[in-house]
C-alpha cells in the first residue's frame, strides 16, 4: 500500500520512479499474488466517515491529495455499512494497472537486500520484510528489531452457509441503502452455544512460538483465542457483540452473542468472519468455527493464521521528514514504520514521496500541521511517542491537539469529532495549496 502509494505521488509530480517488487519471485507468508496493492489480511480500509472518524478524515485527506489507494477503493466499494471494503483482487489489479501505465513508472521484479546508499530511496516494504532486508535494517541501526506477532480471519464460501439460521443485516442498520444496511451477514448464539464455543477455543491446539519469540501482539488485531483468555465475557462485548442486531428468524428472541461476516468479494460469494483472526491449527479452525450457528457446514476459501511482523523504532531512527538518520537518502513509510492498517501505511506512503519530491526540486515542505489526520499520525512515529515503549498504532483523535475552548469533559462526543475534522480539513488544504500551484 504505502510504496504503491508512494509511487502514484511522486510519479504525478513529475519524477522517474522505479518500484522494487519480488514478488512473484520471493513469495511471503501471506501474499497470494504479484500484484501491487494486494491485501493480505481484511478486506476492508475501515470507516469512511470523514465528520467522527479518524480513520474517515484520513481518507478524505488522501482524496483532496490525489491518493490511489483512496480513488481505487471507491472504484471496487463493496457493501459493508459504514465501513469501505473492497473486492480485493480487482482493487490490487487496478493498482497495479494504473502504476504500470503511468509514463513515470517502471517496476523491477527483484529482491532488494541491503540498503542503497547512493540515490534517493523509499523503504515500504510493511510488516513482511524480506529476512535479508530485515538483516540489513537491523544491522544498519545497531538495534535488535523489533516485532510483533499479527493474525488473520478465515475467509468462508457463502454457498456453504445456512441462510435458515444466518440473516443479512448491517449493525444498527446502518447505511444509506438497502444493500449497505443488509451489508453484514450474522450468525446468533444463545448462552449455552457461546459458553460452548468459548470452551472449544480455549481447549483448541494453537500454532506454538519458536524458541526465544515472544507473543507481543498489536491489541488492534489480537486473535480471538488471546482475547478469549482475557476473559469469558471479552468477545460478547468485542467481534461478538450482539447489540444493534434483530435476528429476522427470531425477532423476538435477543441472541446473546453474533458472529459477523462481511462480504470479501464483488460477486458475493466470499465471506470473511469479521474480528476473528486466530492462531488455531488447521484442523482446529474447522471444528471450533463449524459449532457456530449457520456455518455448521463451512467450506472455507482460506483459514486463519499468524505470521511475525516487523517494524523500526521510527521515534529513535527516523528524523521528522522520515529519513533514516544514519543514512538520509533512505525514507521509511508504511507499516514497517510503526503504524497500523492498510489506510495508515498509505497515508505514510504519499506523505514520505511528497517529501522527498520536495527534496529533489531543492525545497522544503512545511511541517504537515498536526492537526491533521496526516500530520497527527506522521508526528506520532517521528518523535510523538515514547521510544522505550513504541508499539504500531491506528491513528485516532487521541493523537490530535486538543481543541481550544472545548475540553472533554464539557463537550459531547460527535460535537468534538466534528470539531477535531472541521479543523483538519481547513488546516490540511491549506498544507496542500501551495504544492498544487508548484505543480502546475
Amino acid at each position: 500500500m504505502a510504496g504503491s502509494e508512494a509511487a502514484w505521488q511522486a510519479a504525478n509530480a513529475g519524477v522517474q520512479v522505479v518500484i522494487h517488487e519480488m514478488r512473484p519471485k520471493v513469495a511471503t507468508f501471506a501474499h497470494r499474488t504479484g500484484s501491487l496493492g494486494e491485501m493480505v489480511c481484511s478486506n476492508s480500509f475501515r470507516s469512511d466517515d470523514h465528520e467522527q472518524n479518524a480513520v474517515g478524515l484520513l481518507h478524505w485527506e488522501m482524496m483532496q491529495a490525489d491518493g490511489l489507494i483512496m480513488q481505487t477503493a471507491h472504484q471496487h466499494k463493496l457493501p459493508a455499512g459504514g465501513a469501505l471494503a473492497v473486492d480485493r483482487d480487482p482493487f490490487a489489479e487496478s493498482v497495479t494497472k494504473a502504476l504500470k501505465a503511468h509514463p513515470n513508472v517502471s517496476v523491477s521484479y527483484e529482491e532488494i537486500t541491503e540498503l542503497p546508499s547512493e540515490g534517493h530511496w523509499i523503504v515500504a516494504t510493511g510488516p513482511l520484510t524480506s529476512g535479508s532486508l530485515a538483516g540489513a535494517i537491523a544491522t544498519e541501526t545497531g538495534a535488535e528489531q523489533l516485532a510483533f506477532f499479527d493474525a488473520i480471519a478465515p475467509i468462508v464460501y457463502f454457498e456453504s452457509i445456512n441462510m435458515d439460521v444466518a440473516w443479512m443485516q448491517s449493525r444498527y442498520d446502518k447505511g444509506e441503502t438497502e444493500e449497505e444496511q443488509t451489508a453484514y451477514l450474522n450468525c446468533p448464539m444463545t448462552k449455552d452455544q457461546y459458553e460452548a464455543f468459548i470452551d472449544a477455543l480455549l481447549a483448541a491446539e494453537k500454532t506454538e512460538f519458536k524458541e526465544g519469540e515472544t507473543a507481543g501482539y498489536f491489541d488492534g488485531c489480537l486473535p480471538i483465542e488471546v482475547m478469549a483468555e482475557r476473559g469469558r465475557e471479552t468477545l460478547r462485548f468485542g467481534p461478538m457483540k450482539p447489540v444493534g442486531l434483530t435476528n429476522a428468524h427470531d425477532p423476538e428472541n435477543k441472541a446473546y452473542a453474533v458472529v459477523q461476516l462481511r462480504r470479501d468479494n464483488a460477486l458475493g460469494t466470499l465471506y470473511n468472519i469479521v474480528g476473528f483472526q486466530t492462531k488455531m491449527k488447521y484442523g482446529a479452525q474447522k471444528a471450533v468455527f463449524k459449532t457456530i450457528p449457520g456455518l455448521e457446514g463451512a467450506e472455507f476459501a482460506r483459514l486463519g493464521g499468524i505470521h511475525r511482523n516487523t517494524f523500526i523504532n521510527s521515534p529513535t531512527l527516523l528524523d521528522a521528514e522520515m529519513r533514516l538518520k544514519s543514512r538520509p537518502n533512505i525514507r521509511f513509510a508504511g507499516q514497517i514504520t510503526g503504524v497500523e492498517g492498510y489506510v495508515e501505511s498509505a497515508a505514510m506512503g504519499l506523505l514520505a514521496a511528497r517529501l522527498a519530491v520536495a527534496e529533489l526540486r531543492g525545497e522544503t515542505l512545511p511541517p504537515v500541521p498536526e492537526t491533521t489526520a496526516m500530520g497527527a499520525l506522521v508526528k506520532h512515529i517521528t518523535g510523538g511517542a515514547d521510544a522505550k515503549t513504541f508499539q504500531p498504532m491506528n491513528v485516532n483523535f487521541g493523537l490530535f491537539p486538543p481543541l481550544e475552548g472545548m475540553r472533554s469533559g464539557r463537550k459531547g462526543r460527535k460535537e468534538r469529532y466534528k470539531g477535531y475534522t472541521d479543523r483538519a480539513k481547513e488546516d490540511w488544504r491549506a498544507w496542500l495549496a501551495p504544492q498544487a500551484i508548484a505543480a502546475e
